[in-house]
């Protein structure tokens, strides 16, 4: 069986990606040596993106994805595996602690039946992790960021929730009292690799695998806010689930993308935390403490005097013809946005390459930076009043890091022109954010 793990690999986490990987391949006695097969796949990523990308205008004639939507969706990604830097997942941190105190048996770790067991076991967890989320509205409130784009395309796939992982934890302890944490860690990653590449409009149909597998078509109707798609189609891997306990549904009348209520807006700790707000006010509305608690433990549309799920009776029409929410924006302005992004999805992975080798206090900051970063070109993308201000901070913000070598050019012999960039950036916004303050000075009483 496999031993120690081997260096960085994209090949091996695009085989990953399509279960091309077997046990004997993938099978660790320590979690040590388990390979970090997602944070591997990020050339995966990029590469399907702009390949999906090309074909995609190809065929159509246009992008399937905007730079607002697309750069949402990537930081909504980024943010998620920001606690990782702290402290273990959530999900492999409590499992092994079950495991080591509370074990009935110990399945071996080298048998290829174990891995088959275990990749059948997180699967099954997983659908019922997926099904809470969207039947209690305060796990929806974490799960809502998945379903928040309003496109379809492989960017989607990483608009991934910062706090869901602090709750589905819970679903897979079982699996700890028999299945050897290393097996696990394989398997919780094969699983989310998996759901990726299924995050597409441009693959149709795959005939007799649709039986049996989660595929393209099966969950452009769980993302769909059709009123036949909704809580629909909750597979990770396998689609049998959905066919065992009645929550399948075919692809029908043209998928309408995005939340029941779309939040219209691409700055990202909206994005992740909006639905906390709304339930807090929902459950303000409400005068008895059991109708208080009700609105977070029930399902996102329950209000009293309906079943625990609610109803669709309110949720507006879906004719089909919506158009995703996409505010024009001054080309050059988009050119400024990707250009940063760039920069901090440079930081950003310098960050998670040599976190062992990094201070605690060193990675908090350099988090909060990525976190200020993506707020602020959130701040950019939603056109909102107070982006210069924030902008112009932000820059102070890199030209200090800068000088401390924590932030870098994406190649060595940019490290001029980043700069240079950089420090116009922080003139322009300066002088941006004067230009606001003496408009508001002038205004007459």
């Amino acid at each position: 069986m496999a031993g120690a793990a081997e260096p960085g690999s994209a090949s091996r986490s695009a085989r990953a990606m399509f279960l091309l990987l077997g046990p004997s391949e993938s099978s660790f006695q320590k979690v040590e040596d388990v390979p970090q097969y997602v944070q591997q796949a990020t050339p995966v990523f990029l590469g399907l993106m702009f390949l999906e990308l090309v074909v995609g205008v190809l065929k159509t004639g246009a992008p399937g994805v905007t730079i607002s939507d697309g750069l949402t969706s990537i930081s909504a990604g980024m943010i998620s595996r920001l606690p990782m830097l702290l402290v273990r997942g959530c999900e492999l941190s409590a499992y092994m602690l079950v495991w080591e105190r509370y074990r009935l048996l110990e399945l071996p770790w080298d048998s290829a039946w174990t891995w088959w067991f275990c990749l059948l076991g997180v699967d099954f967890c997983y659908y019922w992790v997926h099904r809470f989320a969207h039947e209690v509205a305060f796990l929806w409130a974490a799960h809502q960021v998945h379903h928040s784009s309003e496109y379809y395309n492989l960017s989607t796939a990483l608009r991934q929730s910062l706090t869901q992982q602090f709750a589905s934890w819970i679903f897979y302890l079982p699996m700890a009292l028999a299945v050897p944490p290393s097996i696990f860690a394989v398997h919780i990653q094969l699983n989310l690799l998996y759901q990726f590449w299924i995050h597409t409009e441009l693959i149709r149909d795959l005939g007799p695998l649709e039986w049996i597998f989660n595929t393209p078509k099966h969950h452009r109707v769980h993302h769909g806010r059709n009123l036949y798609c909704i809580d629909k189609n909750y597979g990770g891997i396998l689609i049998i689930w959905d066919r065992l306990f009645g929550t399948f549904a075919l692809e029908a009348d043209k998928v309408v993308y995005g939340l029941v209520y779309p939040i219209k807006t691409f700055e990202i700790l909206s994005v992740q935390f909006h639905y906390y707000l709304y339930l807090w006010d929902k459950s303000n509305t409400y005068k008895t403490i059991s109708d208080k608690l009700s609105a977070f433990i029930k399902g996102p549309s329950w209000s009293p005097g309906k079943p625990r799920l609610g109803d669709h009776l309110n949720n507006p029409k879906v004719t089909g013809k919506e158009v995703p929410h996409n505010p024009s924006w001054s080309p050059l302005l988009q050119v400024y946005v990707v250009l940063h992004f760039l920069l901090v999805l440079q930081t950003y992975h310098d960050l998670l390459e040599n976190k062992m080798m990094l201070s605690q206090l060193t990675i908090l900051g350099m988090t909060l930076y990525v976190l200020l970063t993506l707020t602020s070109l959130g701040f950019i993308m939603d056109q909102r009043p107070a982006a210069a201000a924030l902008e112009m901070l932000r820059c102070v913000a890199m030209v200090t890091l800068q000088r401390y070598g924590a932030v870098k050019p994406l190649l060595p012999w940019l490290a001029v022109p980043t700069e240079a960039f950089v420090s116009l950036s922080l003139v322009f916004w300066a002088l941006q954010s004067f230009t606001q303050l003496l408009s508001i000075k002038q205004k007459p009483d």
